[in-house]
């Protein structure tokens, strides 16, 4: 070989490593817009995922939650379902005080009908809780620190004051998940709506 074909072939290496080194810039650049979108997105439950299964794998699993979700019918509630679950919190809310468990069991009944009635599927925790997270990350949190707790108490593990961050976290929920017309209400606002 010449000097000029090595010249020609060091030249061609040299242009296909600076192009490999763009793709490989832009492909992190690309990665790292995603976790940060992501992480907005889904805020603690992003911080959760990533912790249980790596970066990776959370990732592909939040995208994935966000395309299921677009083929669920998630809906707002109509304005007398919000009123009628509202009483429902409302009698569950004051049973508390004589019968902590039971309040919170139905207040765990309550949670289930109100998700069912938004479009939410039944069954498995794990998929319910992933799906709700795509819109209320937020409630997903809850939901899930409230079902830890719930299950405990089914256990007779849980303490009245386990069972009063229950009834907390369900609140919450319910802030998030009580919407009427598309529109989100705080649980006060629907309760004065109710009241009028």
């Amino acid at each position: 070989m010449d000097t000029n074909q090595l010249l020609i072939i060091a030249g061609v290496a040299v242009a296909l490593l600076a192009v490999i080194g763009l793709a490989v810039a832009f492909m992190r650049m690309r990665r790292r817009k995603r976790s940060e979108r992501l992480r907005s997105e889904f805020g603690e439950e992003y911080t959760r995922t990533v912790d249980d299964v790596g970066r990776g794998r959370a990732e592909k699993d939040l995208v994935d939650r966000q395309r299921r979700a677009a083929d669920l019918d998630i809906r707002p509630l109509a304005r007398d379902d919000a009123r009628t679950f509202m009483e429902t919190w409302d009698a569950a809310q004051a049973r508390f005080v004589e019968a902590p468990a039971d309040a919170v069991a139905r207040a765990t009944q309550l949670i289930g009908e109100v998700l069912h009635s938004r479009g939410y599927p039944l069954g498995d925790f794990e998929r319910r809780a992933g799906d709700i997270s795509v819109q209320y990350p937020r409630a997903a949190v809850h939901y899930r620190e409230a079902h830890a707790i719930a299950g405990r108490n089914q256990r007779e593990e849980a303490s009245t004051e386990d069972l009063r961050q229950v009834m907390v976290h369900y609140r919450a929920i319910l802030t998030d998940l009580v919407e009427v017309g598309g529109q989100p209400h705080e649980v006060e606002e629907v309760a004065a709506a109710r009241a009028s």
